[in-house]
């Protein structure tokens, strides 16, 4: 319990850390909220003044000059709530905003093993609803705290003020209300875990459904999807509802410990010895004091709900933030690489898996060159490929580029010099021109473009648009065909041009006519490029310098179209299958 305690200090103090960046404005909005406290407090000690001089007769200016007393003092304490709740809300708003942009940088900086094991509703969970919780923590909460905290310090030395002896009651009552705050607060910080989990699990199940919507209409999983929902939604009702008998409790309670103070002091002033001491106006002001802090009392209890939602928040992505990012390591930088591959005894396994991908597999490809991969699914040959682009890292054996290891190259580099086009394009909800030109910052001009994509035989349909390359294609090129989509990226793997080309089943979307332009533009694209082909038709490799048959992560035979033909095994075997159409 002790270290929980003390793991939600640290959290604090990292996001204090935060807060104090905007100290400033956290400034101004401190004053506003000390201000609106004073003028609290000073609109209750106007009226010893107004009892014990104004009603009395005493003092007729008193009477005289309270209409404008009341409306300057409204006023003011109108100026400073909006001074503090507009200074906080600025604070609370700026930290979401760095804290998210801290979350996206940190998620794009992760290795691909780490998405491979998360599901994408939880991350979008964290970069929403955490962030928003914690911005709620650093705004509303924090101007109550300090608004609310200002008016218990001004009300408890007004009573003093007024009456030491009756205000010493306050002391008995503050550690017992302490303790019930601190009961509660463990409360909030566990249910509060538990929603932002239960939270994760609606976006999850959202975003599946959301993707999958045309598999879920075609094999009738409405009701399948309506209860899985309706699952997680009723999580998130019960967390909320625990959240709110928790709220519901604890006000009332600390509320009825506070009125015990306040039962105390009508007891005590029923003592001559301590009524004589005491004027009207003197035992009005310190029963409304005592009456008024019920109000901040109430709210310090309510926020701090939303301090152990915070904090629970902060925690989750401080642990995001922690996390190990991709190996870059590397300081080597090339502009152009001449595209010499070779691949040395090479071990791995994918972090989700027990057995190995690859077993020490071995191959050279020399500049300009193009070698293929053939072999059945999941045989690891889109493995050698995410290996090339270290989108993960070897387990033993060694990967050279120009002679050098491909890990003592930056991370940029190193694929800089690659350019893909696998058999899953994913296509940006952008136009055409934006996709194709995909992060060039401006390096390539409109006719630039435009080549690509006739080479790529992608304008032939670009231009049935009526928008052309500025046609807004969709979440993942939802406008597009399969095969119009592979063009797009074939498109942008021309424009990219890079010495290195990696073709993961790059025509696997195309129709027959589409295939045979395609395959033409791949071929000029291949010229004076060191080319890794990943093919499922064997008719596509034929002319492949070398071609690697890949099988259970092992080469089992390497060799020439010809030559794997005349040793009549597995690549013979595969080719015989597909003339015959059983592949």
């Amino acid at each position: 319990m002790k270290n929980k305690e003390e793991n939600g200090y640290l959290v604090f103090k990292r996001l204090l850390g935060y807060i104090k960046e905007f100290k400033v404005a956290l400034a101004f909005g401190i004053v506003g909220m000390v201000g609106y406290a004073a003028v609290d407090m000073l609109l209750i000690w106007s009226l010893q003044p107004l009892i014990d001089d104004g009603f009395t007769g005493k003092d007729p200016s008193v009477m005289q000059l309270m209409p404008y007393f009341v409306i300057v003092v409204i006023a003011l304490r109108g100026l400073a709530a909006f001074l503090s709740s507009y200074c906080m809300a600025w604070v609370g708003t700026h930290i979401v905003m760095k804290l998210q942009r801290q979350l996206f940088s940190q998620l794009i900086a992760l290795p691909i093993s780490f998405f491979d094991k998360t599901n994408t509703g939880d991350l979008l969970s964290k970069i929403t609803y955490d962030a928003n919780q914690v911005s709620n923590a650093a705004s509303s909460a924090m101007v109550k705290i300090f608004r609310e905290g200002a008016t218990v310090i001004g009300l408890v030395a007004l009573m003093f003020y007024q009456s030491w002896q009756l205000s010493l009651v306050f002391f008995v009552v503050a550690p017992i209300v302490g303790i019930a705050i601190n009961i509660v607060s463990k409360r909030f910080r566990k249910i509060s875990k538990n929603l932002q989990n239960a939270m994760g699990l609606v976006t999850t199940s959202s975003e599946q459904m959301l993707k999958g919507h045309k598999e879920v209409l075609m094999f009738g999983g409405q009701e399948l999807e309506n209860k899985k929902f309706e699952k997680v939604s009723n999580t998130v009702r019960s967390q909320n509802m625990k959240m709110a008998s928790a709220n519901a409790i604890s006000v009332p309670v600390i509320q009825s410990i506070a009125s015990l103070a306040l039962a105390f002091v009508l007891y005590l002033a029923t003592y001559p010895e301590i009524m004589n001491t005491l004027s009207s106006g003197t035992f009005v002001v310190i029963i409304s004091s005592m009456m008024a802090l019920m109000k901040p009392i109430k709210s310090v209890t309510q926020v701090n709900n939303e301090i152990q939602k915070g904090i629970s928040a902060s925690s989750s992505l401080f642990t995001m933030l922690d996390m190990t990012v991709a190996k870059d390591d590397g300081t080597y930088e090339v502009e152009r690489a001449k595209g010499d591959i070779s691949i040395d005894n090479i071990v791995f396994t994918y972090p989700t898996a027990e057995q190995p991908a690859l077993r020490k597999v071995s191959f050279n490809v020399k500049s300009g060159q193009s070698v293929a991969l053939v072999g059945r699914s999941g045989s690891g040959k889109s493995t050698i490929a995410n290996l090339l682009t270290r989108f993960y890292d070897i387990d033993s054996g060694e990967i050279k580029l120009d002679g050098k290891n491909i890990e003592e190259y930056s991370l940029k580099s190193l694929r800089n010099q690659v350019a893909i086009v696998s058999q899953n394009v994913h296509l940006f909800n952008d136009t055409i021109a934006n996709n194709i030109a995909y992060a060039s910052e401006g390096k390539f001009t409109e006719q630039d473009i435009i080549n690509a994509a006739t080479t790529a035989h992608a304008m032939e349909f670009i231009e049935g648009f009526p928008d052309g390359l500025n046609t807004v294609i969709g979440e993942n090129g939802a406008m597009l065909s399969g095969g119009q989509r592979q063009r797009l990226a074939i498109a942008r793997a021309l424009l990219r041009d890079a010495p290195i080309l990696i073709l993961d089943e790059a025509t696997s979307a195309l129709d027959t006519e589409s295939e045979r332009h395609i395959q033409a533009a791949l071929d000029e694209l291949q010229k004076n490029r060191t080319s890794i082909v990943i093919a499922h038709r064997l008719s596509t490799i034929e002319h492949a310098d070398q071609i690697l048959v890949i099988d259970q992560g092992q080469v089992v035979e390497q060799g020439t179209h010809t030559e794997l033909l005349a040793q009549g095994k597995i690549y013979h075997s595969l080719n015989q299958m597909q003339a015959s159409g059983e592949l």
